[in-house]
């Protein structure tokens, strides 16, 4: 795929620009890329499941039996031209999801699910008419649970933040009783 001087890296099907997210690009068969969210789509309306053909040179790429379309190679030269991390994406029925884990040190946050529905199966129509354009909807954040606690501690930077601030704490009250002590071991000799 030629890409032009000045423009981002786009999906040939939609035109959407590459990102790390539902417009991850990935490699078909004969080396052509493609968003995940057209593949999606591309593999939801295919009478043969397990086959794929390319968009634009109908060469088939051969799913093995029950492997969704996010399992197909991410195109990491295009990832890291645009100079992003990729993300690992899903294929739940006729949604995307993406599980987004934040970036914190030391403090245990739960991480975001977002979803995209791809629309209902072709040739059903025992759901309601949806809209041509898919919604994109975050996911309830779970309640934690002590197992995630547990697993804080286990966690080494969240270690060395307890003992630092143990001992800022220890070191802070030991300094505040001498003072105090002090004070009075000096008034009583006055």
């Amino acid at each position: 795929m030629a890409e032009q001087q000045g423009r981002e890296p786009e999906c040939p099907v939609c035109w959407n620009p590459f990102n790390n997210t539902f417009h991850t690009p990935k490699v078909l068969d004969c080396c052509h890329s493609f968003c995940v969210e057209c593949l999606a789509h591309l593999s939801l309306v295919t009478p043969v499941r397990r086959r794929l053909l390319c968009p634009l040179c109908r060469q088939p790429t051969v799913l093995a039996s029950g492997q969704p379309v996010t399992d197909l190679p991410t195109d990491t030269a295009m990832l890291t031209l645009l100079r992003l991390e990729p993300h690992h994406i899903i294929l739940e029925g006729h949604q995307l999801c993406l599980k987004d884990q934040p970036k914190s040190r030391y403090f245990l946050r739960q991480p975001r699910v977002y979803t995209l529905d791809l629309g209902p199966e072709p040739g059903s129509q025992t759901e309601a008419p949806q809209a041509t354009d898919p919604t994109t909807t975050p996911l309830p954040i779970p309640i934690p649970s002590h197992y995630a606690l547990r697993e804080c501690f286990h966690n080494p930077q969240f270690r060395i933040f307890a003992y630092l601030m143990a001992v800022i704490l220890s070191v802070t009250l030991l300094l505040i009783f001498s003072i105090f002590w002090t004070k009075q071991f000096l008034w009583s000799m006055g």
